[in-house]
């Protein structure tokens, strides 16, 4: 375990406070912005404070300063839709930023679950994983959690089969895992989008205490999670390109396609392809011929689990 400052107890042990994480949201994307960015005048050395101040956030978004400085504070629970809105084009956020200040400053309420209970995964869309030959697919749920994942995606990333329950989950394998820093090309952007879900996770679901630990566990021992997890960005990975090197053939260029499911949007099927007639498609191609020889961190076999 690496060394680290005092405070992390705190962060720990408050990690999913709905009013910190509304408080603490609001004041870095505030932070970020400065001035000219949104056509205010810049008094240069005279600035106290990084990005804009609460003043001229209230200003460009038409509220008070009490009723905006209270709502930074973490009361946002008589905040209306009209007033969100506002201040989220005065702070200029996202499609996903702006529905994570909604889930934080308007929580939803959530049926009681136990804290164990698995994500359920629907058989035929195991049965889609196992037929999709040639392509690495993987099902991912709440809290970066794997879920399902077929034969090529052992291929390529190792057979999670081969991990306890509670290591088969993206958080754990790429901030606790050396080998993941090695498998990605650009590991900080990795890191960085697994952080970015979980945010919106926490915002969506503050009261679950499986992503509280998970949160807690990774604060205390990585350094990189908690620089990221300080952040609070948030994003979802939709489609992009993944880089990868594979210890059996090299460098993979694939193509990350992601889609939530209509009955289960918590859950995610994310795809990888190669471009047709290119190195990385006949790289797939080999690991596909070898089956079981294919493999980093198991036996690279068609595996699923329910989390």
């Amino acid at each position: 375990m690496d060394e680290y400052p005092e405070p992390v107890h705190e962060l720990v042990a408050d990690a999913l406070d709905p009013r910190t994480e509304l408080s603490e949201f609001l004041r870095t994307r505030r932070a970020r912005l400065k001035p000219e960015d949104v056509g205010l005048p810049d008094y240069g050395r005279y600035r106290r404070v990084p990005g804009l101040r609460r003043e001229e956030l209230a200003q460009l978004a038409g509220v008070s300063v009490a009723y905006y400085t209270r709502l930074e504070q973490g009361n946002g629970r008589h905040v209306s839709p009209e007033v969100l809105d506002a201040i989220a084009r005065a702070l200029r956020l996202s499609d996903a930023e702006h529905a994570h200040l909604t889930h934080l400053a308007k929580p939803k309420q959530h049926k009681k679950k136990p804290a164990g209970r698995a994500q359920q995964v629907r058989g035929p869309l195991r049965t889609l994983l196992d037929t999709m030959d040639g392509v690495p697919a993987i099902l991912v749920g709440r809290r970066s959690d794997i879920l399902v994942w077929n034969r090529m995606a052992a291929a390529v990333f190792g057979d999670w089969a081969e991990l306890p329950a509670r290591e088969q989950n993206w958080a754990r394998l790429v901030f606790l895992r050396p080998e993941y820093r090695d498998l990605f090309v650009d590991w900080e952007h990795k890191a960085s989008d697994v952080v970015s879900q979980l945010r919106m996770d926490a915002g969506s679901h503050p009261d679950d205490p499986r992503l509280s630990a998970l949160v807690g566990e990774l604060s205390v021992k990585s350094e990189e999670f908690r620089r990221l997890w300080a952040t609070h960005d948030v994003k979802e990975k939709c489609h992009g390109i993944q880089r990868l090197h594979h210890p059996l053939v090299g460098e993979l260029d694939l193509r990350l396609e992601s889609f939530h499911q209509a009955d289960a949007h918590e859950q995610m099927l994310v795809t990888y392809h190669a471009e047709p007639n290119s190195p990385s498609a006949e790289a797939l191609r080999l690991l596909a011929s070898w089956g079981a020889d294919a493999t980093r961190a198991g036996t690279g076999t068609s595996s699923a689990r329910t989390a």
